[in-house]
């Protein structure tokens, strides 16, 4: 029971660090005028809290200590700064409605290689309660099906969705293989990020003097992403080595709905009846997750 418990919280944890990140994101980049910088900005404040988690639990010394195992850490956080660079491009191209659809594919594609490449058993109800919960997404994001239009540049939307799939399974796979904790590939995924996202912001002339005068507020608000962010490791990452991947990647779906609540809340947003609609969709589709067990007379979805 304590360890039913203790997971609900770990997903509630992930799904609202997530939802905070990604609503500081939103308005950072609008501050600043750069996903770039806001990326550095956001990835550097996470810098610090990570730092100050390992010097706490006397851990930072591994950092320097992981062996053959740091291929594989440099690889995921590759594969963190590419999904974003994907995502911007596609959005820089494309349009949002389309960009946002074929960004959630990235449920489908893991769904797809958890059935193909490692030979899981997902049940008919599995995929009936991913469409639905699915379908109950694009609804509350918003996305205008009527305005949709394909082009050769949306390839950028599915590159970025197969390298978030391909980046949960790698984690998955330094967890399994390696032996690799939660703190270490956070450490060694926000470092090369961050170092990537900072030399393409250097390279492009956005990181000045002049670019970095924020009021106190902003650097408030910076603080709020890192910390956000550095909860996204702690919690997805511990997910993950307890849950199938895509088990995870459908509690995450349940993100927007919380990003709803907070640009309600927080960010003066409306709460419209299709937003509504889809809230309550999500939510059925997460339901007929929950009962798997029962619908499929099997145990519980995770180990």
């Amino acid at each position: 029971m304590k360890e039913d418990l203790k997971y609900t919280l770990m997903v509630g944890g992930m799904i609202l660090a997530w939802s905070v990140y990604y609503a500081v994101s939103k308005i950072m980049v609008s501050l600043t005028g750069s996903a770039l910088l806001a990326g550095f900005l956001l990835r550097a404040a996470a810098l610090v809290f990570l730092t100050a988690q390992l010097l706490l639990d006397k851990n930072f010394a591994r950092l320097f200590h992981q062996g053959k195992a740091v291929r594989i850490l440099v690889t995921i956080g590759v594969m963190g700064f590419l999904l974003d660079l994907f995502a911007n491009l596609g959005y820089l191209h494309g349009s949002l409605s389309t960009g946002t659809a074929l960004l959630k594919t990235d449920v489908l594609m893991v769904n797809l290689a958890t059935v193909i490449l490692y030979r899981k058993k997902l049940y008919l109800s599995d995929w009936l309660g991913t469409t639905i919960m699915l379908a109950g997404v694009l609804l509350v994001l918003g996305v205008d099906f009527g305005g949709m239009r394909f082009a050769v540049t949306d390839l950028y939307f599915l590159l970025s969705a197969a390298c978030v799939t391909v980046n949960a399974f790698l984690i998955k796979h330094a967890q399994e293989k390696y032996r690799e904790d939660a703190d270490m590939i956070s450490y060694y995924n926000n470092f090369v990020v961050l170092l990537l996202f900072g030399c393409s912001a250097g390279l492009s002339g956005q990181i000045s003097p002049e670019a970095m005068r924020f009021a106190p507020k902003t650097w408030a608000l910076i603080a709020l992403g890192g910390l956000a962010q550095t909860g996204i490791y702690f919690f997805y990452y511990r997910n993950l080595k307890h849950f199938e991947v895509w088990l995870v990647k459908l509690y995450l779906l349940l993100m927007p709905v919380v990003s709803c609540l907070i640009g309600l809340f927080f960010l003066h947003e409306e709460l419209t009846v299709e937003k509504l609609f889809g809230i309550l969709v999500v939510l059925s589709g997460a339901a007929v997750i929950l009962l798997r067990a029962r619908i499929n007379h099997e145990g519980r979805p995770h180990s």
